[in-house]
């Protein structure tokens, strides 16, 4: 083998990953808030780039151009709309314990212990700290902790002050028993010591739903045992969570397709998104000095402009490809509702569009699309295929939409199983799925197993 030294050329192709490239990436998968957030950035960076936001209407002029619009005889119920939105307050659940506080006729030693577990209390209304932490921080004893936290969970709203769930459940449950006879089962209520008894000595048995051993235990009819499970779903599991007041979250859509004369129409809303111009007046200033230094800075940023223009123009393109190629597969989703929608990947838009598949996944990341039928993610309406007896293919939404009908519909006295549900997919609406395939649908649900949902009366 002849092995010698030497330099030789070869040429090669192949695509370097340059800056406006990577930004026309980024671009494509921001959501509008994420587009905005970064345009504005880049306004500050670059003086030619300037971002107008006329064409993004506030909720406060909406307000005032709908008021200005009324008819002078309109009703109260045609008011605002914003003002049905619940408003955050200041008070807390804190402010509220403390003004119960103050009517308390305790020792002084008393109030601060109880204030030291009010400061603890979570956003749910539980104890942030055991008894132990008040008896070493106040030079107390177990039972003058103790007795201080049942000062405070004497008070409304009733289960705060709880250490667990349990104790919150039992406090609900005692609070109740001292208003009423604690035999009475009014309105189909179960006996409220029954309860107490249940909670106390066998909780994780009942919310296993292992109630044969707990009939066994305490000599109690199973219908009584489910008297009281239907009970206990009624209490509050978070007795903090009424003070817990966020303003609804809205979402915008990107994509609009619209049901017109038997026709869908799709458009794109660019409302929300700010509109980029060039900054002329700025820009003629400096090119006046007939400085070099000054000439290419000029140069560089207008060239950055011209990136981030053509960066938009192929986000905007690509999403309306996107967007129109999935309304041709899913013309009957958009036309008759979500149990419609059929088998779709995004290779299988990709390579219909003939983009990469990573392309398709950026376009629809964290977009909306507003149908006749509702606003969804875009990325909901892909979906993996399930086969079906007729050698066809139909898509896991509609297996999880059959499988939720056939358990809406069962004997909850004799819950379907897994397997019960296999066979009544194939024979009903021929699907064929494994038992593997039902549970693990059934789960992403959130309905529980057979023996979970089972009634006994």
């Amino acid at each position: 083998m002849d092995l010698k030294a030497g330099l030789w050329q070869k040429q090669t192709l192949k695509l370097a990953m340059t800056q406006e490239l990577t930004q026309a990436i980024a671009l494509l998968q921001y959501s509008a808030q994420e587009l905005s957030t970064f345009l504005e950035e880049k306004a500050i960076e670059n003086p030619l780039l300037k971002v107008e936001h006329k064409n993004v209407r506030s909720i406060e002029r909406m307000t005032r151009s709908r008021k200005s619009n009324r008819p002078s005889g309109s009703s109260e119920r045609d008011q605002n709309w914003i003002e049905q939105i619940a408003e955050k307050t200041d008070d807390t659940l804190q402010d509220y314990l403390l003004f119960q506080l103050n009517l308390v006729p305790i020792t002084t030693t008393e109030q601060n212990v109880v204030r030291f577990y009010i400061e603890t209390i979570d956003e749910n209304g539980y104890l942030g700290f055991g008894i132990e932490e008040a008896c070493a921080k106040f030079k107390i004893t177990d039972q003058m902790a103790e007795s201080c936290l049942k000062i405070l969970q004497g008070f409304d709203p009733v289960g705060v002050g709880a250490r667990n769930l349990q104790e919150c459940l039992l406090l609900q449950v005692e609070k109740e028993l001292s208003l009423t006879d604690e035999n009475s089962s009014e309105d189909g209520r179960p006996p409220q010591q029954l309860l107490k008894t249940i909670l106390s000595d066998h909780f994780i048995l009942f919310a296993e739903k292992k109630w044969k051993s707990i009939a066994k235990m305490i000599k109690m009819d199973l219908k009584e045992i489910q008297k009281a499970f239907d009970y206990v779903q009624t209490l509050n599991p978070r007795p903090g969570s009424i003070f817990q007041k966020e303003k609804a979250a809205y979402v915008v859509p990107d994509v609009i397709v619209k049901l017109e004369d038997g026709h869908l129409t799709v458009s794109l809303f660019d409302d929300t998104i700010p509109k980029v111009t060039f900054n002329e007046q700025y820009f003629q200033e400096l090119a006046s000095y007939k400085d070099s230094e000054v000439g290419r800075f000029l140069q560089d940023k207008q060239n950055d402009y011209q990136w981030i223009l053509k960066s938009l123009e192929q986000r905007r393109e690509t999403l309306m490809k996107v967007a129109l190629k999935i309304v041709e597969k899913q013309n009957d989703f958009f036309y008759h509702g979500q149990s419609f929608l059929r088998p779709m990947t995004m290779r299988e838009v990709s390579e219909e569009l003939d983009i990469h598949e990573s392309t398709v996944s950026r376009a629809v990341r964290e977009k909306y699309i507003q149908t006749p039928n509702g606003t969804y993610e875009m990325r909901s309406l892909f979906s993996s295929s399930v086969q079906t007896t007729e050698d066809d293919q139909t898509s896991s939404n509609h297996a999880k939409a059959a499988i939720e009908l056939l358990i809406q519909n069962e004997n909850k006295q004799k819950p379907l199983s897994d397997q019960d549900i296999v066979h009544m997919l194939e024979n009903r609406s021929g699907i064929v799925i494994s038992r593997r395939t039902v549970a693990k649908y059934r789960e992403q649900l959130g309905i529980p197993s057979s023996t979970k949902r089972k009634r006994f009366e």
